[in-house]
C-alpha cells in the first residue's frame, strides 16, 4: 500500500470509527417492535467501545508508519481537485513533511489513551456512546488539519473541531457550568474565526492558490501584497483557538467537560492547531517584522498572565488549564523568533505530560470526591490510596517544571535557546526585540511554573487531615493509560539528538546559559513556594474536613459531575500561592478580570444595541405597519356601514347624491356665466 493511501486512512478510520459508534449506540425505535428497521439492531453497547478504540488505535499505527516512511525527508505532495470555483482552485490535497508526520503520531496516540482510558472513567455513563464518537470526530478533524496540503480544508477540520469542543465541553449539560461553558468556547473561537477566514481569503488572493506548497512559494518570491496584514489576521484566529492572550479566556472555563475531554483538547487537538497552523506557514508571518513581534508580545503576556493565575487557583484543573495557556504561550514564543523547530518540539513533549496531567488529575478527583486543592489539602493518604495517579502525575509535574533530564527540561530549553539566538542577533528571521521579549518572559514563567507546579504537588498529595474518602480502585484502562504516557514524559527528552532532520535541520540541544539561567530560576521558584508552604502549614491547625462526593462505589465521570456542584471551601490559611501573590492574589484568581472587562466593552453595548433595537422595531417600526393596518381596517368598517343590504337606503342615497351633483352644477354654471 503507497504512502499517500496509508495517509488517506488515517484521518478517515476515526471518522468511520465516529459514524459506526453513533450507528451501534443508538437506542431501538421502540421497545414493543425490536425488530422493525436497522436501528432494532443498532442498541448494541458491546460493539461502542471497540469502535471507539480501534479505529484510533489502528489510524496511530498507520501513522507510525508514515512518518517512517517519510523519515524526515522530502515532503509527501499529492493532491486532486476537489471542485471547480471560476478562480482560485480547492484542491484535496496532502502535504506531510517532518512536522506533520510527527503531530500525526502525537494526536492518534494521545487520542487512542484517552479513548482507552474513557472506558473506564465513563463505563456507566448513558451518553457515552456519542461522547466516545465525538472523541473520534475530533481526532478526524485534528488529523485533516494536521496533513491537509489545501487551506480550504484545512479550515474544515479546524471548523468541525470548534462543533466537537462544544458537544463535548457541554457533555455534563444538566450542570448551568457546562452549559455556559461550552458556548463560551464556541462563541470565544468563533470571534477568532472570523478574522481568520478573511485571512485565508486575503492569503489566497494574494498567492494565488490556497495549495500550502504554492503559498510558500509566492512568499519566497516576495509576491505577497499585504504581509502584515494578513498575518495579523490569521494570528486573531490563532489566538482564539489556541487560547492565547487576549482571546483565552475560554479554556479554563472549559474545564467544566469531562477530564479526558480536557486531556484530548489540551494535549492534541483543538489548542495545538493554532500553534501548528503557525509552524506550517511561518514563512507568512516572518514576512512581517510587524507580525512578529506582535506574535512575541502575545506570547509572553500569556506566558506571565497564565503563570500567576495558576499560582491562584483552587480547582486542580484550573491549575492545569492555565499552565496550558502558558505552555502554549512558549510555543507561541518559539514561533515569534522564527524557530518553529523549538515550538513543535515542546508541543510534542507538552501533550505527552500534558495528558498525563489531566487523566492523573480524573483519578485524583475521584479518590478525593472533589477537584478543589483546598478539599484536598484537609485530606491524607491520597497518594496511598492511588499510587498509580501520584507518581506518574509527579513525573508529568517534574516535566511540566522543567527539570532536567524529564522532557519539558529539553523542549522548554529549545525554545529559550531559540530566543536567545534571535535576541542576540544570531538569527534575523525575528526582530531581536521580539528574541528579547520571549526570552525575558520565558524565564519568568520558568519560576513561576515551577512555583504553581510544587503548589499543586504539596497541596493535593501532602495534606493534612482525616483519611481522604475511598471510591474504590480505578480500573485498569485508566491506570494503564498513565504508564504509557509517563514513558514519553520522563524519556522524550532524551531524543533531542536524533530528531534534527525532524525539524528543519536545526539543533534542538539546550546551551549552558539558558539551561543554568531556566533550571536555576526553576528551581529558585520550588523552593519558595516549599519554604513558604512549609512556614504556613506549621502555624496553621488542621481543621475539620470538607464536603466531598460521597459515592465510595461511583465511577469516576459521576464523580466529577457532581463535584461541580460542591461549593469550595473558604480560603486555605496555609495556601502558599496566597501569600506568594500577595495583593496580586485575587485579581490573579479572577483571571485579572478579563472576563469582566469582555464584558464592559463587548457584551453590556451589544446587549445595549440590541434593546435599542427590540424598541426601535416594537414601539417605531410596529407603530407605523399597525397604523397602516389599522387605517385600511377603519376604511373597510366605513364602506362596511354603508352595505346594508336595504334597497331603499341604496335609492335614498343615489338620489341625495343626484341631487348634491346638480347642486353643484348649477352653482358652477352660475359661477361662470358671472364671470
Amino acid at each position: 500500500m503507497t504512502t499517500t493511501t496509508l495517509a488517506v486512512l488515517v484521518p478517515l478510520l476515526p471518522f468511520l470509527g465516529s459514524a459506526a459508534g453513533l450507528l451501534f449506540g443508538l437506542p431501538p425505535v421502540s421497545h414493543r417492535h425490536p425488530s422493525k428497521g436497522l436501528r432494532a439492531l443498532s442498541h448494541l453497547p458491546g460493539f461502542v467501545r471497540p469502535l471507539a478504540v480501534l479505529p484510533t488505535l489502528a489510524a496511530a499505527v498507520l501513522a507510525a508508519v508514515v512518518a517512517a516512511r517519510q523519515g524526515g525527508g522530502r515532503a509527501i505532495d499529492a493532491a486532486t481537485e476537489l471542485t471547480p470555483t471560476g478562480s482560485i482552485p480547492i484542491d484535496l490535497s496532502l502535504y506531510i513533511d517532518g512536522f506533520a508526520a510527527l503531530v500525526a503520531v502525537l494526536v492518534c496516540v494521545v487520542a487512542t489513551c484517552v479513548q482507552i482510558y474513557s472506558t473506564g472513567y465513563l463505563r456507566d455513563d448513558p451518553r457515552y456512546p456519542s461522547y466516545a464518537a465525538l472523541v473520534s470526530l475530533f481526532t478526524s478533524a485534528m488529523l485533516v488539519v494536521v496533513y491537509s496540503g489545501d487551506l480550504m480544508v484545512l479550515l474544515v477540520g479546524w471548523e468541525i473541531m470548534g462543533i466537537c469542543s462544544y458537544f463535548l465541553v457541554g457533555h455534563y449539560w444538566e450542570t448551568p457550568e457546562a452549559r455556559s461553558a461550552s458556548l463560551k468556547a464556541f462563541l470565544v473561537t468563533k470571534l477568532g474565526d472570523v478574522p481568520f477566514l478573511i485571512g485565508l481569503f486575503a492569503l489566497a488572493t494574494d498567492a494565488g492558490t490556497f495549495q500550502i506548497r504554492g503559498v510558500l512559494g509566492a512568499v519566497a518570491h516576495g509576491d505577497l501584497d499585504h504581509p502584515t496584514l494578513v498575518a495579523l489576521l490569521l494570528l486573531a484566529g490563532v489566538a482564539g483557538k489556541s487560547a492565547q492572550f487576549p482571546l483565552h479566556t475560554w479554556l479554563p472555563d472549559a474545564m467544566a467537560g469531562p477530564t479526558p475531554v480536557s486531556a484530548l483538547i489540551h494535549a492534541a487537538t483543538m489548542v495545538a492547531a493554532g500553534i501548528y497552523f503557525v509552524a506550517r506557514l511561518l514563512p507568512v508571518f516572518a514576512a512581517s517584522a510587524a507580525a512578529m513581534t506582535v506574535l512575541a508580545v502575545m506570547a509572553a503576556i500569556t506566558m506571565v498572565g497564565s503563570g500567576l493565575a495558576a499560582l491562584a487557583q483552587d480547582d486542580i484543573k484550573r491549575v492545569l488549564a492555565y499552565s496550558t495557556i502558558g505552555q502554549l504561550g512558549y510555543m507561541a514564543g518559539a514561533l515569534a523568533v522564527g524557530d518553529r523547530g523549538a515550538a513543535v518540539f515542546h508541543l510534542l513533549s507538552h501533550a505527552a505530560f500534558k495528558a498525563l496531567l489531566f487523566l492523573a488529575a480524573g483519578a485524583v478527583i475521584h479518590a478525593a470526591g472533589t477537584n478543589s486543592l483546598t478539599a484536598m489539602s484537609r485530606m491524607s493518604g491520597l497518594a496511598k490510596r492511588i499510587p498509580d495517579a501520584y507518581w506518574t502525575m509527579t513525573v508529568a509535574l517534574l516535566a511540566l517544571a522543567a527539570i532536567p533530564p524529564f522532557a519539558g527540561f529539553f523542549s522548554k530549553e529549545a525554545v529559550l535557546v531559540a530566543a536567545e539566538h534571535t535576541a542576540l542577533g544570531e538569527r534575523d528571521v525575528a526582530p531581536a526585540g521580539a528574541g528579547w521579549i520571549v526570552l525575558v518572559a520565558g524565564l519568568l514563567t520558568a519560576l513561576l511554573t515551577a512555583a504553581y507546579a510544587l503548589r499543586l504537588w504539596l497541596r493535593t498529595f501532602r495534606g493534612r487531615g482525616p483519611e481522604a474518602p475511598d471510591h474504590g480502585r480505578q480500573p485498569i484502562a485508566m491506570t494503564s493509560v498513565l504508564w504509557v504516557l509517563a514513558i514519553p514524559s520522563l524519556g522524550f527528552g532524551l531524543t533531542v539528538t536524533h530528531l534534527d532532520d525532524w525539524f528543519d535541520g536545526h539543533p534542538l540541544t539546550p546551551t549552558l546559559t539558558t539551561a543554568v539561567l531556566g533550571t536555576g530560576l526553576a528551581a529558585a521558584g520550588a523552593v519558595i513556594t516549599y519554604a513558604v508552604w512549609r512556614t504556613l502549614a506549621a502555624r496553621t491547625p488542621v481543621t475539620a474536613p470538607v464536603p466531598h462526593v460521597a459515592h465510595p462505589d461511583a465511577e469516576a465521570g459521576q464523580v466529577e459531575a457532581e463535584a461541580l456542584h460542591l461549593p469550595h471551601p473558604a480560603e486555605d490559611p496555609a495556601d502558599p500561592g496566597r501569600a506568594l501573590l500577595g495583593p496580586l492574589h485575587g485579581a490573579a484568581a479572577d483571571g485579572f478580570h478579563l472576563d469582566a472587562v469582555y464584558r464592559t466593552a463587548f457584551v453590556r453595548p451589544v446587549l445595549a444595541a440590541a434593546s435599542l433595537v427590540r424598541f426601535l422595531d416594537r414601539e417605531v417600526v410596529d407603530t407605523y405597519v399597525s397604523a397602516a393596518g389599522n387605517s385600511a381596517k377603519g376604511l373597510g368598517w366605513l364602506v362596511r356601514r354603508a352595505q346594508t343590504g336595504n334597497v331603499q337606503t341604496y335609492l335614498s342615497a343615489l338620489l341625495a347624491g343626484s341631487v348634491v351633483l346638480a347642486i353643484v352644477a348649477v352653482a358652477l354654471a352660475n359661477a361662470a356665466a358671472g364671470a
